[in-house]
């Protein structure tokens, strides 16, 4: 597959607000680990030392639509080597690094599924690492935009028994603050009070 392709799908899946159809390890139809949307799940149980459970959606501002990007481009004709191409290419990875993130979840506990991409380690302790919502990011595929990535970083004594594309829960105050590494820039930071494998059935129920 053309590299402009894989990224132009990438492009639509970020646009595309819901995420349903979840298998058994975590990943919908789209590849995504979920939750219930944020609407949902905020009931009027919660309260403030009770973890809000997010779905990546909720990350993303609502008018954000990078797909309107392609608009000027024939993707059908268009090559990797093509002048275009490269120009758009560029125009995405800025689009990517400079997605909007949401401003009003900074600040909540929350809860959030993911898989695991390290950014540091100690064998297999894992203390700093990115939250990502679909397998392959960062290292099998291009990252995902900086609205859906998640710096997270544990206490050492926090440290996380795991590998590579681990299914977690991550338990924490969310910031909106971007973080930039080697791998991808995320426009989210969580510092971490808990982790865990992720369990479909500790999904909240509908």
């Amino acid at each position: 597959m053309r590299l402009i392709d894989t990224l132009a799908a990438l492009v639509l899946a970020a646009g595309i607000a819901g995420c349903d159809g979840q298998s058994e390890n975590g990943q919908s139809d789209h590849g995504k680990a979920q939750t219930e949307t944020a609407e949902t799940v905020a009931a009027p149980k919660l309260t403030a030392a009770t973890p809000q459970d997010l779905d990546w959606d909720t990350l993303i501002p609502e008018d954000w639509q990078p797909d309107t990007l392609f608009d000027k481009y024939d993707l059908n004709s268009l090559q990797d080597d093509d002048p275009q191409a490269k120009e758009l290419m560029a125009k995405l990875k800025q689009l990517w690094a400079e997605a909007p993130v949401v401003p009003a979840l900074d600040g909540k506990l929350v809860r959030l599924p993911g898989f695991i991409v390290p950014v540091e380690s100690e064998s297999t302790k894992i203390t700093e690492f990115l939250l990502v919502p679909y397998y392959g990011a960062c290292i099998h595929v291009p990252p995902p935009p900086a609205n859906q990535t998640v710096y997270v970083k544990l206490a050492p004594e926090q440290a996380f028994e795991g590998e590579l594309f681990d299914t977690v829960w991550v338990t924490g105050t969310l910031k909106v603050t971007p973080t930039s590494s080697d791998l991808a820039d995320a426009g989210y930071r969580i510092e971490a009070t808990g982790i865990a494998p992720y369990e479909k059935e500790d999904e909240p129920s509908q």
